[in-house]
């Protein structure tokens, strides 16, 4: 077996592609850890990025489907699975972790921005955190290529309420006067063999708290996001982490594929002319045969 031409944990989101030569033709579905809500009274956690594949669906941000990769049987490609942000229990939220399917790297969502004012706004991501108190801004989302929407916008009232952060389908909500926002949606996918949503952001907090989006994005008051749906957590006191993200690869019945040691997955059995390999945690290589 030949060795791999990137190593994992290449982290840059504009890498240099260098097209492999070969017949395998591989659909992808690889979303990222979501961010973490603020402590208290903040923004929400804005979902993982989401990169696809699959024509006919959309990728993050309202974007076109992207092109799958072209594969070599028996060579290695990296695999990486991004954690959720931790929950915090002061400050700003973090920032999940990137995951990764050789050049296809999906970033992690945006961390929501705290009601102090030097750590209002939300942090950028896959899809942004949201903001909080006194107008703070959500954290912008990757456009390049685009992977999710924006987090909404916070609002100082007499307790400080907080925007939701950006899902992979839909804007965060921006807050109002004692009335936390709603995490963005996600986007269904159905390149499992039936349609899952994934890629919520999570709920503000402050006052009337802010639902999670859908696809895994946790409420206000604190609700962790989902695994392996990327979901961006609530703020809440203390906030919880982040959804896991998730590398899905669909491709020919012919096949099959070898998940390296480091990778937690599972292959299908075929269905429809494909097999699809779920992987859910870990970082390492696959191959096919």
């Amino acid at each position: 077996m030949t060795s791999s031409r990137r190593s994992i944990g290449y982290v840059s989101a504009y890498p240099v592609v260098v097209a492999t030569a070969g017949g395998i033709t591989v659909d992808f579905l690889v979303i990222a850890g979501g961010g973490s809500g603020a402590f208290s009274r903040g923004g929400g956690g804005g979902a993982g990025g989401y990169r696809n594949s699959v024509t006919g669906e959309t990728t993050g941000g309202g974007g076109s489907a992207e092109t799958p990769l072209t594969v070599a049987a028996s060579t290695n490609y990296a695999v990486q699975v991004g954690a959720g942000a931790s929950g915090v229990s002061s400050g700003r939220g973090g920032n999940g972790n990137f995951s990764q399917f050789e050049w296809i790297v999906s970033t992690g969502g945006g961390g929501g921005g705290n009601e102090s004012a030097a750590i209002r706004n939300g942090l950028s991501g896959g899809s942004g955190g949201g903001g909080c108190s006194s107008g703070g801004t959500g954290g912008a989302a990757t456009t390049v290529p685009v992977q999710g929407f924006a987090g909404g916008t916070g609002f100082f009232s007499s307790d400080a309420s907080g925007g939701g952060g950006g899902g992979a389908g839909v804007v965060g909500g921006n807050a109002s006067s004692l009335v936390s926002a709603a995490g963005g949606d996600g986007l269904s996918s159905s390149i499992t063999g039936s349609p899952v949503t994934r890629g919520g952001g999570g709920g503000g907090a402050g006052g009337t708290n802010g639902a999670g989006g859908s696809g895994g994005g946790g409420a206000g008051a604190g609700s962790a996001g989902t695994a392996n749906t990327g979901g961006g957590s609530g703020s809440g006191n203390p906030s919880a982490a982040g959804g896991s993200g998730v590398v899905i690869l669909r491709y020919a019945d012919t096949l099959t594929i070898t998940i390296g040691a480091g990778l937690t997955g599972t292959e299908s059995a075929a269905s429809g002319g494909y097999k699809r390999a779920t992987i859910t945690a870990g970082s390492g290589y696959v191959s096919w045969a």
